[in-house]
């Protein structure tokens, strides 16, 4: 299920009301929105959801801000126990969101049909412009597709204890249980993750603005541009991944990855333009195809992954829902991307 987002006239009440309440003096909810955001996103795998679940939480802190006890808990500590109640219902009943990547073994045809399946809800990036969160190691999108295999009280058991800090018997409070109860599902959830090896090792993946990563970026942007297909593979890991939801097919190494930009390339003809974002803490691009009659046309959003001075995976995303979250214009022309990198 998902939650309706919050009518705009409530949106309204709360930025003038809810976000500062009287109760022995002010109390600020507005400071911890784009926390909670994070937070719901990492829950649930969806931008757009973790806005409403964000929103949902804001209001029902508003119109439960006379029952808060802060001599029982902080206000941070019963935001996020409303905000962990809102994910919780939403995920009930309903299947994870991966990347094709998790879905079975990667394909063998570079020449397979590119049929997308929209039954699967798939796994959305997120959009680093559109809020300021302090740590974004642990917003990783491979990190963020592992989390999504577990049940979803261990997964807010391990976003709770692991990424945010809070103690044991904060965390039982959130959850309605018992201490011993919070730290066996993180044992379980910690096993779990550890066996998906190196989607969870995040201290691998460099920074966006790290110099070599930005050299790197360059670098295949200017093969991308060009269509040069030796140039991009020579930036690449042996067993580099290419997925692109929602088509659920997935490449592992160059020579597939090599084949398959020939493809594309192919079809959509050379003269890209490429706009460099960051999404989940890590290198995003955002790819214009060159239009016959002139300008370009947004083609997908790609989020890379560089380790050691190579990309390690590129996610390519063809959804207008993640176009709309990262406020991608739909067409351009060359010149407007002067400067812009």
């Amino acid at each position: 299920m998902s939650f309706r987002r919050v009518p705009a006239s409530a949106l309204n009440i709360l930025r003038r009301v809810g976000c500062r309440v009287r109760h022995d003096g002010a109390v600020d909810f507005e400071p911890y929105r784009a926390e909670l955001v994070a937070y719901c996103y990492r829950m649930v795998g969806s931008f757009h959801e973790a806005e409403d679940h964000a929103q949902e939480t804001m209001l029902r802190a508003w119109k439960a801000r006379d029952r808060y006890d802060a001599t029982r808990a902080s206000l941070r500590t019963w935001l996020y126990r409303i905000a962990t109640n809102v994910c919780l219902t939403a995920l009930e009943g309903r299947a994870r969101r991966p990347l094709p990547s998790g879905l079975g073994a990667p394909s063998d045809d570079p020449e397979a049909p590119l049929a997308p399946a929209f039954d699967i809800p798939w796994l959305q990036p997120f959009p680093d412009a559109r809020f300021e969160v302090e740590v974004r190691a642990d917003m990783r999108l491979a990190l963020v597709a592992a989390m999504q295999t577990l049940p979803p009280r261990q997964r807010a058991v391990l976003m709770l204890r692991e990424v945010l800090e809070f103690s044991a018997a904060e965390v039982a409070v959130q959850l309605g249980t018992t201490v011993p109860a919070v730290n066996s599902a993180l044992q379980r959830a910690r096993a779990a993750l550890a066996e998906a090896g190196e989607a969870t090792d995040v201290n691998e993946v460099s920074e966006p603005d790290d110099p070599k990563v930005r050299e790197v970026i360059e670098h295949y942007m200017r093969g991308f541009e060009t269509a040069d297909v030796p140039a991009l593979v020579r930036l690449l890991t042996d067993d580099a991944v290419l997925e692109m939801p929602p088509v659920p097919l997935w490449y592992r190494g160059g020579h597939d990855y090599g084949l398959f930009m020939r493809r594309v390339f192919g079809m959509r003809g050379t003269g890209w333009a490429l706009r460099r974002l960051t999404a989940n803490g890590q290198p995003a691009l955002a790819a214009y195809a060159p239009e016959p009659g002139g300008g370009h046309r947004l083609h997908t959003l790609q989020v890379l992954t560089v380790t050691g001075g190579r990309i390690a995976r590129n996610v390519v995303f063809a959804d207008p829902a993640v176009f709309e979250a990262f406020g991608l214009p739909q067409g351009i022309v060359f010149d407007m991307f002067d400067g812009l990198r």
